[in-house]
């Protein structure tokens, strides 16, 4: 049986990137593609923080809906948008090979600023800025919402000192300007820099296909990941990171979490090495640690003040 795997995407200059590679790389192997393009609530509202609107995957909704009732047979998305917990009939079918983790900020040519009392960073996520006030806790955080050509775009047409972006996805569209810095001290979000292609149980035709494209380090690191994020949030939006680096030359994992107050002051960290054959419960074991000293308490604050 052969047919046209049709690929569900957001309509950004980046989601379509990542449903374009995706595409190639299934015609490469000699599979046919189409692409269909649908807005997400994500991006439709931009007036809002994302924790605001409630919605756990409010960027994947959309195109579970349209799989589900047969409109694409594949998603392709950034994978630390995924929630851990996926609707029922659909499954993970690849992680691509992961490209860069890093946050990085973006300024306006003088970075006077780190050192000055008062500045204004903007950034949408959570994580980001407990992470951000933990460093520089005189410094303000704006809320920064958008795809990453309006994100930039905004940081031009503002007074902000700077705005923090992910590497990989301005690498991905060449849209990374010369006015930024690696911010090697900020723990990534748990699978960024992944995309992650995800399809229903029963099309084994597209989880066939899809199985040649998965990159067992990658889906490995950002299974660790997530299960951190699983075990830690309960369903809770909530300022954590976690990443992990395979270590090839002793065959080991290592890995960092964090987990912060909305407004830096608390922060836990946890940070273990182990060999690669304890990856299957290391992320839970990380969150474990966290929570029995402390992080259960902060949780629990958490989802109190997310709530409101």
């Amino acid at each position: 049986m052969t047919k046209t795997i049709r690929i569900g995407t957001r309509d950004s200059e980046l989601a379509l990137w990542q449903a374009n590679t995706v595409a190639k790389k299934l015609r490469d192997l000699g599979y046919e593609t189409e692409i269909i393009a649908v807005k997400s609530t994500g991006d439709l509202v931009l007036d809002k923080p994302l924790y605001e609107m409630g919605i756990t995957g409010i960027f994947t909704k959309t195109l579970d809906a349209a799989m589900l009732n047969g409109s694409v047979d594949i998603a392709v998305h950034s994978m630390k948008d995924v929630p851990t917990a996926l609707p029922v009939g659909i499954v993970q079918a690849a992680v691509l090979k992961r490209a860069s983790a890093k946050d990085i900020l973006l300024h306006q040519g003088d970075l006077s600023f780190l050192e000055k009392a008062t500045a204004t960073v903007a950034t949408g996520s959570l994580r980001r800025k407990a992470l951000w006030l933990n460093k520089y806790p005189q410094h303000q955080t704006v809320d920064l919402r958008g795809n990453v050509n309006t994100r930039m775009q905004k940081l031009a047409d503002n007074n902000w000192e700077g705005a923090i972006f992910a590497a990989a996805g301005l690498e991905r569209i060449a849209k990374k300007p010369k006015n930024f810095i690696n911010l090697d001290w900020m723990v990534p979000a748990p699978a960024q820099g992944a995309m992650v292609v995800l399809a229903l149980d029963t099309d084994e035709y597209a989880l066939d296909a899809l199985a040649q494209l998965n990159d067992i380090e990658s889906e490995i690191a950002t299974y660790i990941e997530r299960q951190f994020l699983r075990t830690l949030e309960g369903g809770c939006t909530a300022p954590i990171g976690a990443f992990v680096q395979y270590n090839e030359h002793d065959d080991t994992l290592t890995f960092k979490g964090v987990l912060l107050s909305l407004d830096g002051t608390e922060k836990f960290e946890v940070y273990k090495e182990v060999p690669i054959e304890e990856w299957k419960k290391l992320g839970f074991h990380a969150a474990k640690e966290i929570l029995d000293n402390g992080g259960a308490v902060l949780m629990e604050k958490l989802r109190e003040q997310l709530k409101k």
